[in-house]
């Protein structure tokens, strides 16, 4: 007579009173893994961040610390560093690296480059800036065989993202050319727009030589990093600008500021939406029995940001013109775009899952594929945004300058916002890398040019020299802990 199976539930019987019965090894193994379920009390936690630091990963902590160092050297060096005026100007100086910046984290978590970036910004912005002062009439601005190129090309873009099944890039470069032929680009807002989908194409035809065609990124950024040169001074002619202040809204992007009242509100909504989705976010786990961090690692982390984004705004918020007569206050419009493409761009990359199939090919893009992922869709995908991101950064630095030069990007700008990615904690080697990378390290970099700025007798050449070392140094931390992880 055989005996039962101890795994079947008896007919009848209900399902909480059955147990299924486990071998000795299974239910061991099944003990361990229960009691695997990561820290459980704030000194578990700061323990397990020890741990991890000592493994290798060191996150954003040699930049924070960079970052702290810059400050208090160029503190004791000048009085006017820690103004309030100074705070302001070194966080609008930023912006635009911050933001081109995150553009490029998506690339380099694929483990490549985009030389280009930088250019390209300009000619989004071109576009943009001709749009705004020509009544909407880039066929008269751009003339009508370069016009037709263009539209021509959005076209291209158009269906080669539609062949990816990217339906967003899409929507945005059909609605940027309906734009363009309507004419509507001559106001600020469709004029963006414009800009945005003009980079959305460039990132989908950048991304398809590299991820499909298999032209190495170093070569098609390059090429690409002087065609673009060539394409603003088709656009503008050597040597002339655009001039967009006369544009207040564009203008006003990173040369205003908000009333104290507005500020003081975008601080207690963010900070409020970040404690409701933190804490939301450990009470649905622990109610559904997964990990969670501990509370009062939560309560701490939402403490620390509230109190220094408080000092932040309190700062900005108080007056901060020279005379008498003048009276500048608020935070920077600028900053809000900032924080709210850092949220979205790492909810992405974090909540998504093509946020977790864009570092499961930037780890290892054979194993990603034989897992099912569609590698070269992820690839064209991750240029895709950082054309977005390529345009608006392009359009903010364009607000900075107040104008748009025929050199506009080809200088330091892609470098810096590199150095600003890798200084960051984001890996040259792919699939490592956060969003808030590229807005700490962007700080890093805008610290450096400012605080020299505010002293006397320093020659220009210290501020690419000390960049260089800074990003030298970054990048062999990473280097370093890439070895010592791998070491393991």
């Amino acid at each position: 007579m055989s005996s039962p199976d101890l795994g079947q539930p008896t007919p009848g019987a209900p399902a909480a009173q059955v147990a299924p019965a486990a071998s000795p090894g299974v239910a061991l193994a099944a003990s361990d893994f229960a009691n695997d379920v990561g820290a459980r009390n704030a000194r578990e936690a700061f323990g397990n961040y020890i741990q991890r630091l000592r493994g290798g990963d060191m996150g954003a902590l040699p930049a924070v610390g960079g970052l702290i160092v810059l400050v208090i050297v160029f503190a004791s060096i000048s009085g006017g560093f820690l103004s309030k005026g100074n705070f302001a100007n070194l966080l609008t100086q930023a912006a635009p690296i911050m933001l081109l910046g995150m553009g490029l984290v998506f690339i380099l978590l694929l483990g490549e480059i985009d030389l280009s970036a930088g250019t390209a910004s300009g000619v989004s912005a071109a576009i943009m800036g001709l749009a705004l002062t020509q009544g909407g009439d880039l066929n008269q601005a751009l003339g009508t065989p370069v016009y037709v190129i263009v539209l021509l090309g959005m076209l291209a873009a158009a269906l080669v993202a539609g062949f990816y099944r990217i339906w967003i890039a899409v929507g945005v470069i059909v609605l940027g050319a309906l734009v363009m032929l309507t004419s509507w680009d001559q106001y600020a807002i469709p004029g963006i727009f414009v800009a945005i989908s003009v980079g959305v194409a460039i990132g989908t035809l950048v991304g398809t030589m590299v991820a499909k065609i298999g032209i190495p990124s170093f070569v098609v950024t390059l090429a690409l990093f002087l065609g673009w040169q060539g394409v603003l001074l088709q656009f503008l002619g050597n040597g002339s600008a655009i001039d967009v202040r006369r544009n207040d809204f564009i203008f006003n992007l990173e040369n205003s500021n908000f009333s104290p009242a507005v500020g003081w509100a975008i601080w207690a909504v963010s900070i409020a939406a970040y404690l409701g989705l933190t804490f939301g976010r450990s009470f649905r786990r622990r109610r559904a029995g997964l990990t969670a961090e501990p509370l009062l690692v939560v309560a701490l982390r939402g403490f620390t940001l509230a109190a220094i984004t408080g000092v932040a705004v309190y700062v900005l918020n108080e007056n901060r013109g020279r005379t008498v007569f003048t009276k500048i206050e608020g935070i920077p419009k600028i900053i809000p775009v900032v924080l709210v493409l850092l949220v979205f761009f790492t909810f992405i990359l974090t909540r998504t899952a093509f946020g977790r199939h864009l570092y499961a090919v930037g780890g290892n893009a054979e194993a990603a594929r034989r897992a099912g992922i569609d590698v070269v869709r992820i690839r064209v995908a991750a240029f895709i945004i950082s054309g977005a991101m390529t345009a608006i950064a392009g359009i903010a630095l364009a607000s900075r300058l107040g104008s748009i030069p025929s050199d506009f990007g080809g200088r330091n700008t892609l470098l810096f916002a590199v150095a600003a990615a890798v200084i960051g904690g984001t890996s040259l080697f792919g699939g490592k890398g956060k969003m808030r990378d590229a807005v700490i390290g962007g700080l890093v970099i805008a610290i450096i040019p400012n605080g020299l700025g505010l002293i006397k007798d320093i020659p220009s050449s210290y501020e690419l020299m000390i960049t260089a070392g800074v990003l030298l140094l970054a990048a062999s931390v990473d280097a370093l802990s890439r070895k010592r992880t791998s070491a393991r």
